[in-house]
């Protein structure tokens, strides 16, 4: 029977009303909290314009099994807690009826999440307007009968975190391997005799370069655009670039960035600090991260970027606060990294390759089988939510 064949069956003939959300749910806004009332651990998580907590607070303004999205800096993201947590102001969170499974309007958020970023004004800080989400139309199975209602949006939840439960034993997984994997690096890149050199005398670097404003749409695409690289389009592991760059630069501005070849190593410098790529083909690189060119030792590139994300990694561990902001140029030039000699550089690579392609490899292992279980969640989750909407419903 197919997926399609199994929600008619589970409607069983029954009614589906289509809604808007604002009519459905109750959609506010979080409240501010100034930093110096944030706390490092605490009872209630934070979140504010990520979907990872600024902080904590001693008091909650959102109940537990709850639904929220992001509305300024990281504007679309889709987030829900199985705990009580504080919603600062750039966060909309929805306090659902006792006719809605709170899982279930999750999951509907999630198959809106193309049509949510859309709608996401593009800044200095993307912003979400309230508006967009209230606008979205939601389906409400047999709303005239309550317990019916909720026994079907319950057995779509109960389908749908199947996958999501996997999912997260994979990444689970793939989290204890990457800690297994720093380690063994760690051991490796490690020496008790070998010359250490800065930064700024090992090669030489640069900062990417974009037109501003970002938002000026001559910028972005048309005839002869190139990959246009920004630190999301760093994968976290396996120092490459994602496939497809998120955006592509103009004829027009490539002018204005900075060209860099396939082959380079380039980190980022600001936001997400420390990813670490040797580029697979040609593009144009942002003002965020540095690109490294024109070795003033011998040197084997991959022995490099391990070499980099190692000690960005170190410096990310003991910096005040969670994590590093931004790092200037000054700051990095100044780091230290053993150099020995070209031999032992390429046996270090060797070994850390084969890990590598256990660990994080986009082809194999782990992260191939959470993309894989990813899109069969998504194709699942769109299946289930394809209700018939009233002009397709037979009389």
């Amino acid at each position: 029977m197919s997926e399609l064949s199994y929600l008619e069956k589970l409607l069983n003939g029954a009614e589906v009303e289509w809604k808007s959300l604002g009519d459905v749910v109750d959609l506010q806004r979080g409240r501010r909290l100034v930093k110096s009332q944030l706390e490092t651990s605490g009872k209630y998580a934070v979140y504010q314009n990520s979907m990872t907590p600024l902080g904590y607070y001693h008091e909650c303004n959102v109940a537990a099994k709850s639904s929220f999205i992001i509305c300024a800096g990281a504007a679309g993201e889709i987030g829900y807690s199985e705990d009580e947590f504080w919603a600062a102001d750039d966060v909309h969170f929805a306090i659902t009826p006792e006719n809605i499974n709170g899982r279930f309007l999750f999951h509907f958020l999630l198959t809106q999440k193309n049509k949510i970023s859309g709608q996401v004004r593009r800044a200095s800080i993307p912003r979400l307007s309230k508006s967009v989400l209230e606008k979205l139309e939601f389906p409400i199975p047999c709303p005239d009968n309550p317990k019916k209602s909720l026994a079907i949006q319950s057995e779509i939840v109960r389908i749908l975190d199947k996958f999501t439960a996997l999912t997260a034993e994979l990444t689970a997984e793939l989290t204890a391997r990457k800690k297994q994997y720093n380690y063994y690096r760690d051991q490796l890149l490690s020496f008790d005799e070998v010359e250490w050199k800065s930064l700024e005398d090992v090669a030489s670097f640069r900062r990417g370069s974009f037109p501003q404003p970002y938002g000026n749409s001559e910028w972005y695409d048309g005839e002869d655009c190139m990959p246009f690289v920004q630190v999301a389009d760093v994968a976290d592991f396996g120092f490459t670039l994602h496939r497809n760059t998120k955006q592509q630069i103009s004829k027009l501005a490539q002018p204005k960035s900075v060209f860099v070849e396939a082959g380079t190593v380039i980190v980022s410098l600001q936001g997400t600090i420390g990813r670490v790529a040797l580029t697979q083909y040609d593009c144009y690189v942002d003002r965020t991260l540095a690109i490294f060119t024109n070795y003033k030792v011998e040197m084997n590139k991959k022995y490099f970027a391990h070499q980099l994300k190692a000690k960005f990694d170190l410096e990310k561990e003991f910096a005040r606060g969670s994590t590093l902001k931004t790092i200037t140029k000054e700051e990095f030039s100044k780091f230290q990294i053993p150099i020995p000699p070209i031999g032992e550089q390429n046996r270090i690579v060797s070994l850390l390759d084969k890990f590598d392609t256990l660990t994080h490899s986009i082809k194999e292992g782990l992260p191939r089988e959470i993309e894989l279980r990813q899109k069969q969640y998504e194709y699942y989750r769109d299946l289930l939510f394809s209700f018939p909407k009233p002009e397709t419903v037979s009389n």
